[in-house]
């Protein structure tokens, strides 16, 4: 815990002009007497033992000190069983205490004051800004953030994730707002940038080989564990927090996004340079022309996911599924992804456009998509229905062609006469198309009559539509009988065996 200014300022003046102890110092404060002892280390005065009182640590302290000399990084836990096996037996914990005392103290870096040429680097990196609750998705909310090493120009941006299709589209606004590239960007050694690392030996990941190719700058990856060598972005990052983003009210993301646009180009320009008698907005006009131009052709953002349509017409992509045309169930197709927008396409055409959803488990659908896979069921089952009553009724196909061409529903005469021969029968209902057929009367209702006029000559009571349970009709279900001559045969074969049998006694 850090010492108040006062409080270190008091135990120097005890110490060095009234000559207090340590003890001393700490019972008139009333703090702790490490606390004392730290207040003047951290001055360049060293931990004194206090006089007169020996420790039972004493006697192990030359070898305490030399195992130190030689693995300073040796843990106390270590350490306390080795003096141990030595004969030590103070307690654990005070030992850990004692040796926090002796252990030699890493010797601190010093830093030089880095500069850059206007238009020669920028920095970049992620950060996290907690989470967006968007209907039954939890998102990650991600800022994006490049700032340019000369002027400190800052280019913000937020996403719902860090994947590579936002990282990339957070390079490209940020070439817009600045209006060029910088020579060199320095990252820090995320995945998009660095896929493996060993040493000096760097894999950079192969897209953002390509779009740094198309852009004409160098991508840089600092040190491991360096992040004093991208400070300018670290710090812009900080500021981000406390100047922009801590307390502010925002509708949705698209807003947030608006409100540091305007804040990158407002107060964050208006601030001063840091080591430059400038603001940053004067800085960032000197650095403006001295940036790459970037390139006229815009380079592909769009995140590309190759699916698999399943039975049901839709793909699932990012938490959500989005309907296609029930023409390619079961088949491959490509996902582009944008951030308002998602397309899917079979090859080069276009199947579907939806508006892209962040929540989870949602269904976006074309209302076009819905309705052709509903007629089309409607239309296999008109056919089926079809097909079964042709071969229950032959001379229902005729019935049926003379009633198309007098422009008639087929669909409702289909339907009627299907219920016509459940209650009555293939052979009248075939009888009576036949006689609708003389009449030239094409007509469900003259099939009826013929069917009525039939069932009154052979004074019948009229038929009652008998609807029976699902496992009840399985009951009915037509068995095909199976053969048995194989049967037949094996038993042929058996009396065979036993004459042969009896011929032989």
């Amino acid at each position: 815990m850090a010492i108040p200014p006062e409080l270190e300022a008091s135990i120097l003046r005890y110490h060095h002009v009234e000559k207090w102890r340590v003890g001393t110092i700490a019972r008139q404060l009333g703090v702790h007497p490490d606390t004392v002892a730290r207040a003047l280390a951290r001055a360049g005065l060293p931990r004194q033992p206090t006089p007169g009182r020996s420790s039972a640590i004493d006697p192990y302290l030359p070898f305490i000190l030399q195992t130190l000399q030689t693995w300073p990084t040796l843990t106390a836990a270590r350490l306390y069983e080795m003096v141990r096996e030595r004969g030590y037996r103070g307690a654990r914990d005070h030992f850990r205490h004692l040796i926090a005392r002796h252990r030699p103290r890493r010797r601190a870096e010093a830093y030089l004051r880095l500069r850059t040429l206007p238009g020669e680097q920028a920095q970049v990196d992620w950060a996290h800004f907690g989470h967006l609750q968007i209907g039954r998705a939890r998102r990650p909310l991600m800022a994006f953030v490049m700032v340019l090493s000369f002027s400190r120009q800052i280019w913000l941006r937020f996403f719902m994730d860090a994947r590579m299709d936002a990282f990339l589209r957070g390079h490209v606004g940020a070439f817009e707002a600045f209006g060029g590239v910088a020579r060199v960007l320095l990252y820090d050694n995320l995945k998009s940038a660095v896929l493996e690392r060993r040493g000096e030996a760097i894999r950079f990941n192969p897209t953002l080989v390509d779009f740094a190719a198309h852009y004409r700058f160098e991508p840089r990856p600092v040190a491991v564990a360096r992040g004093n060598e991208k400070g300018r972005v670290e710090r812009a990052i900080r500021y981000v927090r406390d100047a922009f983003f801590a307390a502010r009210p925002f509708k949705d993301l698209d807003d947030l996004n608006a409100q540091a646009e305007a804040w990158c180009a407002g107060r964050a320009a208006d601030r001063s340079c840091p080591g430059e008698d400038m603001t940053v907005r004067e800085a960032f006009a000197h650095e403006r022309p001295r940036l790459l131009p970037a390139p006229d052709n815009p380079y592909p953002l769009a995140e590309r996911v190759e699916v698999r349509v399943g039975k049901t017409p839709y793909v699932r992509f990012d938490l959500n599924d989005y309907s296609v045309p029930h023409t390619h169930v079961s088949r491959a197709v490509t996902v582009l992804a944008e951030p308002h927008e998602v397309r899917i396409l079979d090859g080069a055409t276009v199947l579907a456009r939806h508006a892209r959803s962040y929540d989870k488990g949602a269904q976006v659908e074309d209302p076009d998509h819905i309705a052709a896979l509903v007629d089309h069921k409607r239309q296999a089952a008109d056919h089926r229905a079809t097909d079964r009553l042709a071969r229950a009724v032959p001379a229902s196909r005729d019935l049926l062609v003379q009633a198309a061409a007098q422009g008639r529903p087929l669909g409702t005469t289909v339907a009627i006469l299907m219920r016509l021969l459940d209650r009555y029968g293939a052979a009248e209902l075939q009888a009576a198309v036949l006689e609708a057929l003389a009449q030239n009367a094409p007509h469900h209702n003259a099939v009826r009559l013929a069917l009525e006029r039939r069932r009154e000559q052979r004074g019948q009571p009229p038929p009652v539509a008998i609807v029976m349970p699902s496992h009840v009709q399985a009951k009915d279900t037509p068995v095909r009988a199976a053969r048995l001559d194989a049967y037949d045969r094996l038993k042929d074969h058996t009396d065979d065996d036993d004459d042969d049998d009896d011929d032989d006694a």
